[in-house]
């Protein structure tokens, strides 16, 4: 196991730069997880740890060794791709050892490793089995053992999930934690889904065009988002974002309505700002903002609204049954020590 640190890392293709100078410090033993929209460059910065792409500058390290020039096969990492990356010819015992007979270690080790491997994963009634007779998650599965075989100081994960259906998705979520859990090896895991951020992640690193918006443990970030990306980015529902100003008695929206703010920064009367509430933290409140009911989303275990105030749609989410019609008025107020003000102008919080 290794630390992995990533100092002033840029990357550009051509005269188009697309990694501006990021800094990151993952910890022997860490999992940490690059999460972000398509394009904002996670891939590609995992892409640069594996060697797999050039640096254009700055510095990566794998322990105390800085690799920026160091072949792939020789960083010691192990990387698991979106697409499985099997040999469709070879057995699944002989795709997870394959990378050892490479190295020409001795049958007995590979036998031992892939044994190994396989009981980890659950693939041992597999091992003779090709890749086409397989379901995504076996392959999955296989593609992971694959990696463990190697015994790498870094694993490195591309959205290995991504081609899985949902049920199976929340599956292997759970197996990949347990074995981080089980291993402790340093492990790197890039996705677009907030989801397998949050449930998965010791760190998230929240990337946007190329740079880090934010990065820190995911309730962290999900109570104290630096800025309007990570606060709409983390969490599903999304945060909703009520446009208004700061004025006598609070927070006045545009839509003509009026919310109660905990502690206003000095001298903003006035200011434009943005007003942050979770779905979760929306209740029913007999002296609270009518709002009407625009559409209602049961999903069993609570109910998903859209509501519109003052001209404005807000998302609530409800443990309890709701009775209420589309195009009925009930009265809403937010959970005061939870909401949060952002700068209209760029997108930073307000109030610490």
């Amino acid at each position: 196991m290794a630390s992995v640190t990533i100092r002033d890392v840029r990357k550009a293709f051509g005269s188009v730069e697309i990694i501006h100078g990021v800094n990151i410090d993952i910890e022997d033993g860490e999992f940490v997880i690059l999460v972000g929209p398509s394009g904002c460059g996670k891939s590609t910065l995992l892409r640069m740890i594996a060697g797999l792409e050039n640096i254009t500058s700055g510095e990566i390290a794998i322990g105390n060794r800085v690799v920026n020039n160091v072949p792939p096969k020789e960083r010691d990492i192990a990387m698991v791709f979106q697409n499985y990356a099997l040999y469709p010819h070879m057995s699944v015992a002989d795709n997870m050892a394959f990378s050892m007979m490479l190295r020409g270690a001795d049958k007995a080790e590979i036998a031992q490793k892939v044994d190994r491997a396989a009981t980890i994963l659950g693939l041992l009634p597999l091992l003779d089995r090709f890749p086409r007779q397989l379901s995504g998650g076996q392959r999955q599965r296989v593609a992971m053992g694959r990696a463990i075989v190697r015994d790498p100081q870094v694993f490195l994960f591309d959205e290995p999930l991504s081609n899985l259906d949902a049920k199976l998705r929340v599956q292997m979520r759970s197996e990949i934690k347990e074995l981080h859990q089980r291993l402790k090896t340093t492990t790197v895991y890039v996705t677009h889904d907030q989801i397998e951020a949050m449930t998965m992640a010791d760190k998230i690193v929240v990337m946007h065009d190329g740079i880090v918006e934010q990065m820190g443990a995911p309730l962290d970030l999900y109570d104290r988002p630096n800025n309007l990306f990570v606060a709409g980015f983390i969490g599903s529902p999304a945060m909703n974002f009520v446009k208004g100003k700061i004025g006598t008695g609070g927070f006045h929206a545009d839509g003509g309505f009026a919310l109660p703010v905990g502690r206003a920064p000095a001298a903003s009367d006035g200011k434009p700002v943005v007003y942050g509430l979770r779905p979760e933290h929306i209740r029913i409140d007999p002296q609270g903002v009518p709002a009407e009911v625009v559409v209602i989303e049961p999903t069993g275990s609570e109910t998903q609204v859209v509501l519109r105030a003052g001209g404005q749609d807000i998302v609530a989410v409800f443990r309890e049954r709701m009775s209420a019609k589309p195009g009925e008025m009930i009265p809403i107020a937010p959970t005061l020590a939870v909401a949060h003000l952002f700068d209209a102008e760029n997108g930073q919080r307000l109030v610490a």
